[in-house]
């Protein structure tokens, strides 16, 4: 939406102003970083959009000596890194060059400020300029051109636009919980999957066909052999204690007994600095998702560097487990479309053979009873991360080849039902912000509440509060250009 759609063919009694003929503009200043506290000290501190919310800022530190201030009802709008998005201020508070703080003169409530800022915010955004990063100035705000409206039909304005903002409100949290529904149904299905119920029925019809574990397990044993012949493969773990029962045909086993290699990447020398356009994918832990590699932002390596991390070299249908950091516990598998990638320190490879199929090892991870495990203290596991042994204890329940086939089957066809619900959904959310913003460009072009033609008019309004400030003395009414200057 741009400032000409919104100033275009304003209704009697509106009139064009600027921001600074309608409000006082605090601009932030950051105070001496020793000033600076965690503890409540001071006034809450906002030094930009990190510390806002949907409406409100939530404050992370406090500021014993604050240079500006913004005061309870004030609208904060951030001026820096990102320009536009705005907040409103609960409470006295200090803050810092990132920010300004925005009050309404002559009875012009907080709430329409509110709503015309953020009916405003690309058109600031679009003033932003700098290489590092965008930011406007003062001057820039201060002549932001805006329509105003008569009082009673700015304060018919709100009580509409806030009307129906609460209708989307229960749209998005509606849709928000059948997200989370989306979710547990999932979770629920991978859980029944590894505890053989998902499977139970179809072991019912194939159970000439099953091969029993014992025999399933030798040939498990004997390919271990002869793969890693330094290997000690100790199987037969089933109805360990701790570990729910299985299928009469399942087994417990660690990922120790089953897998070929174990191992992390490292960071290359140099960091970021070495990622290239184009090479070899260099998967992080910020790629990895249960629902599979996300490549959008996937790093590249140079061919070179790729060959000096030959013990990281990942291929097509190994299992990679994020073992540090925030997302430590999530796991995906690498698709055949990858026909060679290489992985960060943050991100395990696990390569079994024939006898476990990758999809059915990972989802297995990605489960209630995989992730207890990861995040649990049976193996010793901490948040902090996971180290190969750790790994290679963690405790998979083994089901014949054929049914973990079945059973992957049945996971991923949830997975694409319930994505696909879940497409719709992010649509539909986002279909809302864009209501948002078709409502509030409704409202500030006079369309959204009808006209009275008995309210005083915007004019009216600017006149009363020019002359407020004359009689206060304020300079920027008495001393600077006149009010001609200012209506458009």
């Amino acid at each position: 939406m741009t400032n000409k759609l919104i100033m275009s063919q304003l209704p009697q009694n509106w009139i064009r102003t600027r921001l600074d003929c309608i409000s006082e503009i605090v601009l932030g200043q950051s105070p001496p970083s020793s000033t600076y506290n965690e503890s409540g000290k001071g006034l809450p501190f906002y030094q930009g959009k990190l510390e806002f919310g949907k409406v409100y800022p939530v404050p992370k530190k406090w500021c014993s000596e604050p240079k500006k201030t913004a005061e309870k009802g004030d609208i904060l709008v951030s001026v820096r890194a990102p320009v536009g998005p705005t907040n409103i201020c609960l409470e006295k508070s200090c803050i810092g060059r990132g920010l300004a703080a925005i009050r309404g003169f002559g009875g012009i409530e907080t709430l329409f400020i509110l709503y015309l800022l953020r009916a405003n915010e690309n058109v600031l955004a679009g003033k932003g300029t700098g290489t590092t990063f965008s930011a406007i100035s003062g001057e820039q705000l201060r002549s932001l051109e805006i329509p105003l409206p008569p009082l009673n039909e700015q304060r018919r304005i709100v009580g509409k636009v806030e009307e129906l903002f609460s209708y989307l409100d229960a749209g998005v949290e509606s849709l928000r919980k059948v997200q989370a529904q989306l979710k547990r149904c999932r979770q629920a299905v991978l859980k029944y999957a590894f505890e053989g119920k998902l499977t139970e029925e179809w072991r019912k019809t194939h159970k000439d066909q099953i091969e029993p574990a014992p025999k399933f397990l030798e040939k498990v044993k004997q390919d271990l052999k002869r793969a890693t012949p330094n290997k000690l493969a100790e199987l037969g773990l089933n109805n360990e204690s701790g570990f729910q029962e299985l299928p009469e045909t399942w087994v417990w086993a660690t990922i120790g007994e089953l897998e070929t290699f174990i191992g992390s990447g490292i960071t290359p020398r140099g960091g970021r600095t070495v990622y290239v356009q184009e090479g070899i994918p260099f998967i992080r832990s910020q790629n990895v998702y249960p629902d599979g590699l996300r490549l959008e932002e996937i790093a590249y390596v140079t061919p070179k560097m790729h060959d000096t991390m030959k013990r990281t070299k990942a291929y097509p249908n190994d299992v990679l487990l994020n073992i540090t950091g925030a997302s430590i516990g999530r796991s995906a598998v690498i698709p055949e479309k990858l026909p060679e990638a290489n992985v960060n320190q943050h991100v395990c490879i696990i390569r079994t053979g024939w006898w476990l199929i990758p999809a059915y090892l990972s989802h297995f991870l990605n489960s209630p009873i995989g992730q207890t495990q990861i995040f649990g203290t049976q193996s010793g596991v901490t948040r902090q991360g996971l180290n190969y042994e750790q790994v290679r204890r963690l405790k998979i329940p083994l089901a014949p080849l054929m049914e973990q086939n079945e059973i992957v089957t049945k996971i991923e066809a949830t997975y694409t039902a319930t994505g696909q619900v879940e497409k719709t959904i992010r649509q539909n959310i986002n279909h809302v912000e864009y209501l948002r913003q078709s409502i509030l460009k409704d409202a500030f072009g006079g369309k959204l509440v009808p006209q009275d033609p008995d309210d005083e008019p915007a004019e009216k309004l600017l006149e009363r509060i020019k002359a407020e400030h004359i009689s206060n003395r304020t300079p920027k009414f008495s001393n600077q250009l006149e009010l001609s200057r200012y209506v458009k």
